[in-house]
């Protein structure tokens, strides 16, 4: 994809974000996405088929970023620019959305967040599958695991949320403490 295509669909992506922070998914139209971005129809369709492909590519490209950015501990941007990246991948994702990239908590916290939350489960499952359950599990071993990592993505997005709902007063590191202490003896 060129710069120009980029800039597009970034802009797109920003159009469609500040929609869903004041209305919900079902009430905006690909009009009004349109208008916001200032782009064409035929521009909108070169880029997305319908709203829900627009919907799943944003979420892909804030949940992809950031899940992808704490598997690779190394990246140089953003929080970690001058400094390394935490040891747990669960403290590295809330100082992201600590950071607020994207204005994800607006979108894990509006109206329509039951799409985002859906997204934002399915990529924390193949986290947690990748960098715990199919590590050396010893305990609770006769717990299968498609339920083993989805209660673990449960209750990290349910943590999430009573964290926005609490207005983030507890740290990412306070959070991160609390969420493996519960976790980990299940591991």
């Amino acid at each position: 994809m060129d710069r120009r295509q980029q800039k597009t669909r970034a802009s797109i992506f920003t159009a469609f974000s500040t929609l869903l922070a004041k209305k919900s998914y079902s009430k905006i139209t690909v009009q009004e996405i349109i208008d916001t971005a200032n782009v064409g129809r035929t521009t909108f369709y070169a880029h997305f088929e319908t709203k829900d492909d627009l919907l799943k590519a944003l979420c892909e490209e804030l949940f992809g970023h950031i899940i992808s950015s704490m598997l690779d501990c190394t990246h140089t941007h953003g929080l970690y620019s001058d400094k390394s990246a935490p040891a747990s991948v669960f403290c590295h994702l809330l100082q992201h959305l600590q950071e607020n990239e994207n204005n994800i908590l607006e979108l894990l916290s509006c109206e329509s967040s039951e799409l985002f939350l859906r997204y934002f489960k399915d990529s924390l499952n193949q986290l947690i599958q990748q960098q715990f359950v199919n590590q050396n599990r010893t305990n609770n071993t006769n717990i299968p695991q498609d339920f083993l990592v989805n209660h673990i993505s449960g209750s990290f997005v349910e943590m999430v949320l009573w964290w926005i709902k609490g207005k983030m007063k507890q740290t990412p590191e306070e959070l991160d403490r609390y969420f493996r202490a519960v976790i980990e003896p299940i591991l």
